[in-house]
């Protein structure tokens, strides 16, 4: 039952990713229609990574008060109706509206998917299917620039996001018909098996723990660098290496795809040394900044490449390497977050949307200033850098609040 629901998982994961990337591949047709600038379009895509940033918390506590199906079924219900109803807005400040709720309704996807994972997965496993998120996401990303590169055209891209809608009305249906509860709300009646000790919880260690904050920065830099993938980089294509938009939507797709597989080989490579080692600093952290120096690295040496296809090779690696160190993130803040996975999840989570929501702003302020796409990429490879100080510092002993288990 564990890979059924893991299946459902990995498929909202994709469906979630394209309709959250559904603007990339379309920014100078909604520009054009909606007659804003690129710097308001920036700001659009800001506001969804805030709202998605901002409701992570509440999405997790939401998990872990209800259960991560019902809670994971009410959010997809909400953000597919929202995806659609975007189509629908006559200016700005309706876009960013409907966009920002659109990110707030995403904000409990990956907490309640960890919050799922972590229930049915042993320890051993659950890089693996972390990686497979990670995997289907990248694989979502990557999907929607090329889809809405070839439908924009015969369709306009209100249609578009009409039609990116369908898919998760129709999985909210299939997963509460056919996927059974994989866990129980917070606070479950006694075990005959196993007794909880009572921990009082130190909610300020979210924001105290040394650890913790580690955790969260890597996250705020790692998330916020990938971010570019989703939203100017069919753009920056387009203005650095003077190409098509059809094309740039092409070439766009090559990072989610090459992190897709990144995702599934870091879940593999993490749980299987964590098997052969039995250290998790290891497994997950040492892997981990390896995979980001080398993410950083080849990016960098992407910047001094003309050629669009060998760039894009180049960056593609890059991202390969980023998605397969973002699989040890989940499975840190499961093993870390004991009892309440959701929570310390979802706060590392919003860390990470924090950064994705100032990189596209960012990316603005540094392109109004220099009149330069090429800063866009310098600005991913320090993200990465200093990401992987942070996986070499990072060593999380237990868990965040204590939570242990005494045998009866």
């Amino acid at each position: 039952m564990r890979y059924t629901l893991l299946a459902f998982l990995c498929v909202i994961s994709v469906v979630a990713y394209v309709q959250r990337s559904a603007m990339n591949g379309a920014t100078k047709a909604i520009e054009d229609d909606l007659q804003i600038s690129s710097n308001d379009l920036g700001i659009v895509m800001s506001v969804w990574y805030l709202g998605y940033s901002l409701f992570q918390l509440p999405g997790g506590w939401l998990a872990d008060r209800i259960g991560s199906k019902p809670a994971l079924i009410l959010f997809a219900l909400l953000w597919s109706v929202l995806t659609g109803l975007a189509g629908l807005v006559a200016g700005l400040s309706g876009l960013l509206l409907c966009w920002g709720l659109m990110g707030a309704a995403q904000a409990g996807i990956f907490p309640c998917c960890t919050k799922a994972i972590g229930a049915t997965f042993p320890r051993t496993q659950q890089a693996f299917a972390s990686g497979m998120l990670a995997c289907c996401m990248s694989l979502g990303a990557a999907l929607a620039p090329a889809i809405t590169g070839q439908l924009l055209g015969p369709l306009t891209w209100p249609q578009i996001f009409a039609l990116y809608a369908v898919p998760g009305l129709v999985w909210v249906i299939l997963f509460a018909l056919v996927v059974p509860r994989p866990d129980a709300p917070a606070s479950p009646p006694p075990s005959t098996a196993t007794t909880t000790v009572a921990v009082p919880v130190q909610w300020s260690k979210l924001v105290t723990d040394f650890q913790m904050l580690l955790l969260c920065f890597q996250q705020f830099l790692r998330a916020g660098a990938m971010v570019f993938f989703y939203t100017w980089f069919a753009r920056f294509l387009q203005e650095t290496k003077g190409i098509s938009g059809q094309d740039a939507g092409g070439f766009a797709a090559w990072p989610p795809f090459a992190g897709a597989f990144g995702g599934f080989f870091g879940g593999v490579l993490s749980d299987w040394l964590l098997k052969r080692t039995g250290n998790a600093r290891i497994a997950r952290q040492g892997m981990t900044f390896v995979a980001l120096v080398i993410c950083a690295v080849v990016a960098l040496v992407a910047y001094f490449v003309d050629d669009p296809r060998i760039a894009v090779l180049l960056i593609s690696v890059g991202a390969f390497c980023g998605m397969a160190s973002g699989v040890s993130a989940y499975a840190l803040a499961m093993s870390y977050g004991g009892k309440r996975v959701a929570t310390v999840f979802a706060t590392m989570n919003m860390s990470g949307n924090f950064g994705a929501t100032l990189f596209p702003l960012a990316v603005t302020w540094i392109v109004t200033a220099t009149n330069n796409w090429n800063y866009a990429l310098l600005l991913f490879v320090s993200m990465f850098g200093l990401s992987a100080v942070c996986w070499a510092l990072l060593n999380p002993k237990g868990t965040l609040f204590g939570d242990v288990e005494e045998p009866q």
